[in-house]
């Protein structure tokens, strides 16, 4: 890494006064204040933890996959409803079909046994038309059968269909109510941290919580980091022995700022210098 020029919060370097260790120019804190800056930090790496962990339970997967299942049935359930449906109105008009000629051989059935046809061709073209009256029946009724199967599979279909949809809707209750329940658990760990970094943050100074908020946002949520054993935890870098000799060198309240990836970088007794 080498000397360098410090950096303004901005982001810039002035165009003079090189100094050997890049610090927040007019910035400074006590350590102790920069110490719980750490602890808000930490916090702050919780809150991210658990909104992730939120976002990505394994409840999302299950009853999204659920879901399209359920869709599915739904729509084959739909279609078999229609399909039973539509047998009954077929069946229906099948068995009236047989009814009127039922009833109308019925009719000539009594003519012919009441004695009223005398006439032979009269008598022959009624025994005929009974004839093909029974016939007529005969296959309207195997039409009916055939419906009637028909319609039966569809209401087997519709049965299935219906348990199939009841099942896969229990596994999503029962889904839904353990994401709700991991909800509730993580929501209250997040309330609770949220609360103690606002009584932590209260605490440090406005400036230095400002930069480190700024800091935060351009780092990927991390605006503030140890310096242990010469390494910043921040982006894991070791300091080299210039700059150890420049940290040794910045005073106690002077909010140091790595040079690698310009996070505020807080010294602590297990920094190694």
């Amino acid at each position: 890494m080498g000397t360098s020029r410090p950096r303004l919060e901005d982001g810039h370097r002035p165009l003079d006064n090189p100094l050997p260790f890049t610090w927040s120019p007019q910035l400074n804190a006590a350590p102790a204040d920069q110490i719980r800056l750490l602890d808000v930090q930490a916090l702050d790496v919780r809150l991210q933890q658990l909104a992730h962990k939120r976002k990505s339970l394994p409840e999302h997967a299950e009853i999204e996959s659920l879901n399209k299942d359920l869709t599915q049935l739904r729509d084959l359930l739909v279609a078999a409803q229609t399909e039973e449906s539509d047998c009954a109105r077929e069946q229906t008009k099948a068995e009236q079909d047989v009814d009127q000629v039922r009833q109308r051989a019925a009719r000539d059935q009594q003519r012919l046994d009441s004695g009223a046809v005398t006439s032979p061709k009269d008598l022959e073209n009624l025994q005929h038309e009974i004839a093909s009256l029974a016939k007529r029946q005969g296959d309207l009724e195997d039409v009916v059968l055939e419906v009637m199967e028909r319609r039966e599979s569809a209401q087997e279909r519709v049965n299935e269909l219906t348990e199939r949809v009841s099942s896969v809707q229990s596994k999503i209750d029962d889904a839904t109510a353990r994401r709700d329940a991991a909800y509730e658990t993580l929501d209250g760990e997040a309330a609770s941290a949220t609360k103690e970094r606002e009584v932590i943050a209260g605490s440090v100074p406005a400036d230095l919580l400002k930069l480190y908020d700024k800091l935060r946002e351009q780092q990927g949520g991390v605006g503030a980091a140890r310096l242990y054993q010469r390494r910043c935890e921040g982006c894991r870098l070791e300091l080299n022995i210039t700059e150890v000799n420049d940290v040794k060198a910045a005073a106690p309240d002077t909010v140091l700022r790595c040079e690698n990836c310009r996070r505020i970088l807080v010294r602590t007794a297990e920094s190694g210098i």
